[in-house]
C-alpha cells in the first residue's frame, strides 16, 4: 500500500482526525474537492495531497470525512482496494447502507469530535461484520493521538454522537457564557476565557480521574451558605439541567431525521 492512512475530506472533522493521525508518523495522504483546503492541511501536518481513486486503490485505512448527504456518491464511485478498511463518521448513515454503497463489509462507524485535533478527542465506533482483529487494530492505532476511543453497539452510536460528537459546541457555549458573567463583574476578557477554559478543563479532568459522580464533585465544592452553592441555586431556577440534557436530546432527534 502506498498509504497506511488517507482522508477524504478536509473539513473540520477531517482535519481534526489527520491532524492527530499525523502524529503516529505514518504516510498519509489527504483528498478535499476544495484543493486549497487540503493543500493547507497536508502542509500543516506534513501529509500529502492525491485524488479520491488514488486512495481508495492504495490505502489501507480510508476515513471517509464527507458530508452524509454524498457519502454514498462517493462510495459509489470509487473502487475501494480489497484490503481497504474504511472508516465513516457521517451521522445517520449505518454500516448496512455504507456498506452497500461501498462495496465492502470492512467498514468501521464512528462519531468523533472535534478536541481529537489537540489528542482530547471522544470518538465512540461500532464495527461492521466484516471488520477482522487485525482492521480494528489497526483503526486504533490510527486514533491513538486523538484521545479517548470507546467501542459500542451501533444502535447507540446515535445517541453517543448526540452527547460527546455535538457536546463541544454546548461546552464552548457554557464557556462563553461563564465569561460573560466574569466580565460583567469586571475581570477583562482575556482572563475570563482563560480561567473559563482551565476550570472546564480541570473539572473534566477530575470526573476523569476521580470516577465519582459529578452530582458528588458538585456537592464537594458548594459549602452550606456560601457562594457555589448561590450559583447552583440560580442556574437551577433558570433551567439549566434541563436546558442540556434537552439539547443532547434535540440533536439525536435530529440524527434521527437524517
Amino acid at each position: 500500500m502506498k498509504y497506511d492512512i488517507s482522508f477524504i475530506g478536509a473539513g473540520n472533522m477531517g482535519s481534526a482526525l489527520l491532524t492527530a493521525a499525523a502524529k503516529t508518523g505514518k504516510k498519509i495522504a489527504v483528498f478535499d474537492v476544495d484543493e486549497n483546503k487540503a493543500k493547507a492541511l497536508a502542509e500543516r501536518t506534513g501529509t500529502c495531497v492525491t485524488d479520491a481513486s488514488d486512495i481508495a486503490a492504495n490505502s489501507r485505512v480510508v476515513f471517509l470525512a464527507v458530508k452524509p448527504n454524498i457519502i454514498e456518491k462517493v462510495c459509489e464511485g470509487l473502487a475501494f482496494g480489497a484490503d481497504t478498511l474504511l472508516v465513516t463518521m457521517a451521522a445517520g448513515k449505518t454500516l448496512a447502507e455504507i456498506s452497500a454503497a461501498a462495496g465492502t463489509d470492512r467498514v468501521i462507524r464512528i462519531m468523533p469530535n472535534t478536541p481529537a485535533a489537540v489528542g482530547k478527542g471522544m470518538t465512540v465506533y461500532a464495527p461492521g461484520a466484516g471488520v477482522s482483529a487485525e482492521d480494528e487494530a489497526l483503526f486504533l492505532d490510527a486514533m491513538a493521538h486523538a484521545g479517548v476511543t470507546d467501542k459500542i453497539s451501533e444502535k447507540l452510536i446515535d445517541a453517543a454522537m448526540a452527547l460527546s460528537g455535538c457536546g463541544p459546541a454546548y461546552v464552548y457555549q457554557f464557556a462563553e457564557a461563564l465569561a460573560d458573567g466574569a466580565v460583567a463583574c469586571g475581570l477583562p476578557r482575556d482572563k475570563a476565557n482563560l480561567y473559563a477554559a482551565a476550570t472546564l478543563a480541570g473539572a473534566a479532568e477530575m470526573l476523569l480521574q476521580s470516577g465519582k459522580h459529578p452530582g458528588e464533585l458538585k456537592d464537594a465544592v458548594c459549602s452550606p451558605g456560601g457562594t457555589t452553592i448561590a450559583g447552583v441555586l440560580k442556574l437551577e431556577e433558570k433551567g439549566f439541567r434541563g436546558a442540556a440534557s434537552e439539547a443532547v436530546i434535540a440533536a439525536y432527534e435530529k440524527t434521527k431525521k437524517l
